[in-house]
Order: structure tokens, then sequence, then C-alpha cells
């Protein structure tokens, strides 16, 4: 092959293994990120050791890899050895064949009229959350992940896991943080070793798989078909008639735990920080509520373009994965640059959407810019926060109602104002998580419609 790599930094191999063991990776923060891509266009490689690290952001390159070259950008060892002990061969971290054989396996929960089916639930349980609340401080974060986690349980496997909510939402932070470790390395610590971040993340997954299993022994037990995406997988069946194992529904079912709230939990927190620093685009976001629903609460149909604005605004400015990850699969050539099999390629949605050449003032939060199909009239991969190809987010519909219906829900009620004093950092890698939590105070609205207890 006689095409060049791309270009980048020189990096010590010893120096940067060595950061990674003291708990202080070359990219700690996504500032790191930034200033480390800044002098590139669209494209930075480096090496480390026999390591081959790609970053792609430019948008005719990642639709060349994501799209065109399809194939020769799977999940591979990069993703297995990050996220394979938690969630296994399930849809995010499997290839090939199985991959597609389970991808056509669950396609059909996420058809449109199902997903249009799970509104009221969301809005149920938003307004189940805001009856606890009143004027009181409390961290945003926190009740988004309670919040869409009590969702994603009940529309996707028609479960309540309300007593375990606290055990489980210490069991996610612990593994993202378990994940973010793992990502940022070049070296994977091995599971076996006991270290104290891998008992951490041993104890999270005995907790989240002991949640798991006996939601699938309680369905498997009743042999009810309740119309959730647990009971289609158990009736599943290939063409020669065989059925998921009891492996798979664990795998199946980890994933979608925890992509099912997590992506939308963080984007909602980023739209209440967002918004609790621009109260013009709250007032706006209240007026056109107070147009279209008057004083009743929202329902899929309802048609609320600005809401959905900021939703996109907030995806540009803090993508959900900031950084999405595959492995090389074969040694191939993209935009005229090496790509050695084996290497990790990290697809940059934080650095695309702060593209000055798409996105004008891109530090700069404006729902408007989404108007007058601003969407379309830029490249197709300028904003990806789903990401694309093949393996676009099998769930990227559902995310965005939620979105929508828990943001409408919330803000007909309720202003939240940032706690003085704080560092908000957005965590880098796995999901975009503020590193501190943000401190909020809610501000309960006059003249809303009641809410159900």
């Amino acid at each position: 092959m006689n095409a060049p790599f791309p270009p980048g930094p020189q990096f010590n191999v010893v120096e940067t293994i060595a950061r990674q063991f003291i708990g202080k990776p070359r990219i700690s923060n996504l500032n790191d990120m930034m200033d480390l891509l800044k002098p590139y266009d669209g494209i930075m490689y480096y090496k480390v050791g026999p390591f081959h690290i790609y970053f792609l952001w430019d948008p005719e390159l990642v639709h060349e890899a994501v799209v065109e070259q399809a194939p020769n950008f799977g999940k591979g060892f990069i993703v297995q050895r990050s996220f394979g002990r938690l969630m296994g061969n399930g849809l995010f971290t499997s290839d090939g064949d199985f991959w597609k054989r389970q991808r056509k396996l669950m396609q059909p929960v996420f058809h449109s009229k199902r997903i249009e089916s799970y509104a009221q639930t969301m809005v149920e349980h938003t307004e189940r959350m805001l009856a606890q609340w009143g004027d009181k401080p409390l961290e945003i974060n926190d009740e988004m992940m309670k919040l869409t986690l009590s969702i994603v349980t009940k529309v996707l496997f028609n479960a309540d896991v309300s007593s375990d909510n606290d055990r489980i939402g210490d069991a996610m932070h612990a593994l993202v943080e378990g994940l973010m470790n793992q990502s940022s390395g070049i070296v994977k610590i091995p599971a076996w070793l006991p270290t104290p971040n891998n008992l951490k993340e041993t104890r999270a997954i005995n907790t989240l798989d002991t949640v798991i299993q006996r939601i699938i022994a309680q369905r498997r037990a009743s042999g009810e078909d309740t119309g959730d995406l647990l009971s289609m997988l158990l009736m599943a069946r290939d063409e020669d008639d065989s059925a998921m194992s009891d492996k798979q529904l664990r795998d199946e079912s980890v994933t979608l735990f925890i992509a099912g709230h997590e992506t939308t939990a963080v984007t909602l927190t980023w739209a209440w920080y967002l918004l609790s620093q621009h109260p013009e685009v709250e007032a706006k976001l209240r007026a056109e509520l107070a147009q279209v629903l008057d004083e009743r609460t929202p329902t899929v149909h309802d048609h609320l373009p600005y809401a959905d604005m900021i939703i996109k605004e907030t995806m540009r400015l803090y993508p959900p994965v900031p950084l999405i990850p595959r492995t090389v699969m074969n040694d191939t050539v993209v935009g005229g640059y090496r790509f050695v099999k084996n290497g990790g390629a990290l697809f940059a949605a934080y650095a695309a959407h702060r593209n000055e050449r798409y996105f004008p003032e891109s530090e700069r939060f404006s729902p408007e810019r989404w108007d007058d199909d601003f969407e379309k009239r830029i490249p197709r991969y300028a904003y990806f926060p789903f990401g694309g190809g093949p393996r676009v987010c099998i769930g990227n519909q559902f995310a965005l109602m939620e979105a929508r219906l828990i943001l409408a829900t919330m803000a007909q009620r309720y202003r939240l104002s940032l706690t003085p004093g704080q560092t908000i950092e957005p965590m880098s890698f796995v999901s975009l998580r503020p590193k501190f939590g943000i401190q909020m105070q809610a501000h309960v609205h006059q003249n809303v419609p009641a809410i159900a207890e």
C-alpha cells in the first residue's frame, strides 16, 4: 500500500502508557482533544508503539468511511475491549452476519407506530417525577438519568424497577467511569486484575445483571406476550426457527437498558444547562408551548418545531457520544490516506459539530440556526449525533421523541436556574456527562396544568 498516513503529532510510547497508568492520559478532557485536533483539517493520525489511532471529522471522509466503506470500519476489538465485558455480543458490539441477524430481529420494536405508542408513558413518568419536585435544589443529570431509566424499563421491558433505581444509578455511574478509563488509554488493564476500578466495575455489572436477569426470568416463567421488545425477542425466530439464547437476551437487554436511557438523559441535562444560560431561548420555548398546548400535556402528534431546534442545537454542542469508535477491519485507503488493519478510528462528532465552515459562531447556542431546512443545506456528515451508515443508532427516533416530550412537559411547569459557583465540564469519551454534575434550582411556573399524581 503506497498511500501515506494522515498528518499528525508524534508521541513517545513509554510516556503515553505511563500517563495512562498514573491516571493522567494524554487526552483527559475535550479541551485536550480539541487542542490536539486544531492544527489539522478533518483528519489526524498518530502511532504509539504498534497502535495506530485515527481521528476523522471532515464530512466527506466520515461519509466515505461509515457509508462507502462500512465493512472496513466495524466494531472489532477496539469496541469489544472497552464494552464487551458489559454488553457482551449485543447489537452495539457485534459485527458481521451475527450483527445483521440481531439488527433484523430488533428492528420491529423501533417502527414509527410502535414508538408513538410509547409517548404517553414518557409524559406520565415525567409528570410523576415533577410531582416530587416543588421549589428545591436538585442535581439535574441524576434526575434525568432516573427518569429515562424508568421510561426505558417500562416501554422496552414493560417492567418497573423503581425500587432499584438508586442501586442502578450508582452502577451506571461506576460503569461510565470504567468505560471512560478503558477508552481513554492505549493499553487495556486486564479485568482479572483486582484494581479499585475493576472491582467497582464488577460490582456494577453484577447489579445490572441481577435486575436484567430477573426481568428475563419473570417473562419466561409467565410466557406472557406484553408487546414490548423483550417479548418480541423471546418470540423471534431465525429462518431455521432457532430462538435467542439466554446469553443473547441478556446481552441485547443490557445494551438497550444502557443505550435506551443514557443518551437521552445527557441530552436533556445539557439542554437544561443551556436554557438556564439563555433565558431568551427558554422564553421562546415557553411561548411555543403556550400556543400549541395551551394547558394540556404534550402528545406525539404536537408540532413543536422550536423544541426540536433546541434539541438539535444541544446535540450539536454536546453530542451524546462525542467520539464514535470503530476498528479498521482491513487495510484500506480513505481520502487518499492509509488505514491499517486493527487501527482505531474515532469519528469526532464533537469536533465536526464545531466546524466554523458549516456552523458559523460554532460555540454559540443558537437553536434558530436549524430553521429553514438548515440541516439539508450542510453536508450529511457535518452533523452526526447518532452516527451514520448501516450502523446508525437504531433508536434515534425513539430518543428524539422522548427528548422532545420530556423537555416540553418539564418546561410547561418549571424553570431551572444554575446554582452559582460550579465548574461545568463535559466528561469526554463514552457518553458526554457533566464531570462534576450540574446543580440547579427548580422554580415552579404559575398557571400550568395540574400534574397527575
